[in-house]
């Protein structure tokens, strides 16, 4: 470890201590959450489960790779009970990195589907993300595009937009592809998608969209809720590109369409491990759910919670079941395998 990475362990260490030590602790203690979710709407969740449990919480949020970085310099240290997250790829680099613990709650057996944790309960997905493809309402025959391997087909050659390989979406996406058709096929889609590029990878998600509907491209993979965010946005440039874009749900007739999960687990040295089981309880509740997944547009991971208005109106799909661990087990080989098609 360098100098500067410990000197900046132990300048988080006391920022972290003096960040929870503000407020009086409550009657039924406290549980200190790192998080890289930035949504303001989980401060509601915060304050529902504070109300309800007497036990107060107190947040530090940052990037994953940064928390991830913290929690391992703080070790035993660490006043971390619970680490949040979003991609299952980062939950697995936290597992790998030993800073996550085993849980066993029935509530959240029960709550959360058994492909959407991990097997031995050291993370629970607490929403879900499609990971779907984008196509101009204008230039393209539905008709020609139903799966994930119709972007890797000759006859979108020139026409298609995606984020950089190394971004953790495409990884996790390239990475359910290893585990369904295996590692010589996922190599040949990934080449297939180079061939079609219709421009170097580049931006977010949205710009994406804003490419299809700008037409430099006819087709782009991105995630749903990017799109669902520049239906509702205040900026009308958005609302018009969005208009212009329809979203497919892929591989209907086949696995189903890859999803992808925010969630979290309990921290391995946390220091209110019990109060930390509870809120991870807690964000299974049909109370929590609409707010960790609805304020996104997201999907809820409970059964008896229907997903908000604008996800109603995108139709129902059939998503891969496949365990979402296996998104951060194949995530090295996907690396490799974009390496070698020339994917940037």
């Amino acid at each position: 470890m360098t100098i500067a990475w410990r000197l900046l362990g132990a300048l988080c260490a006391v920022w972290v201590l003096i960040a929870f030590e503000t407020r009086p602790s409550l009657a039924d203690g406290e549980v200190n959450v790192y998080s890289s979710r930035h949504y303001t709407s989980d401060r509601e969740i915060y304050a529902g489960f504070e109300a309800k449990t007497g036990i107060r919480v107190n947040v530090l949020e940052a990037k994953g790779g940064e928390l991830l970085e913290r929690l391992k310099i703080e070790g035993r240290n660490s006043p971390a009970d619970i680490f949040l997250t979003v991609d299952a790829g980062n939950l697995w680099r936290a597992d790998e990195a030993g800073v996550l613990q085993s849980v066993q709650s029935d509530v959240l057996t029960e709550r959360v589907p058994e492909h959407l944790r991990h097997p031995d309960g050291r993370w629970f997905g607490f929403s879900t993300r499609a990971r779907v493809i984008f196509y101009s309402k204008e230039r393209v025959d539905l008709a020609t595009l139903a799966s994930y391997d119709d972007v890797a087909d000759p006859a979108w050659n020139g026409k298609v937009c995606v984020r950089s390989s190394s971004n953790i979406y495409n990884l996790s996406l390239l990475a359910s592809l290893i585990a369904h058709k295996g590692e010589e096929a996922a190599g040949e889609w990934a080449k297939g998608v180079v061939a079609n590029f219709a421009r170097r990878p580049q931006g977010g998600d949205r710009d994406q969209i804003r490419a299809v509907a700008a037409g430099e491209c006819d087709v782009a993979i991105g995630n749903h809720y990017y799109y669902v965010r520049m239906q509702n946005s205040d900026q009308p440039a958005d609302i018009d590109a969005a208009a212009k874009v329809g979203l497919l749900f892929p591989n209907q007739d086949t696995t189903g369409t890859h999803v992808n999960i925010g969630g979290g687990g309990v921290a391995a040295h946390a220091p209110n491990r019990d109060n930390a089981v509870r809120l991870l309880e807690y964000l299974s509740s049909v109370e929590a759910q609409a707010i960790f997944a609805g304020a996104n547009f997201e999907y809820p991971v409970v059964s008896d919670l229907a997903p908000v208005d604008e996800l109603t109106a995108l139709g129902d799909f059939k998503s891969d079941t496949i365990n979402v661990g296996v998104l951060g087990e194949n995530q090295p080989l996907a690396q490799i395998l974009f390496d070698r098609a020339g994917w940037p």
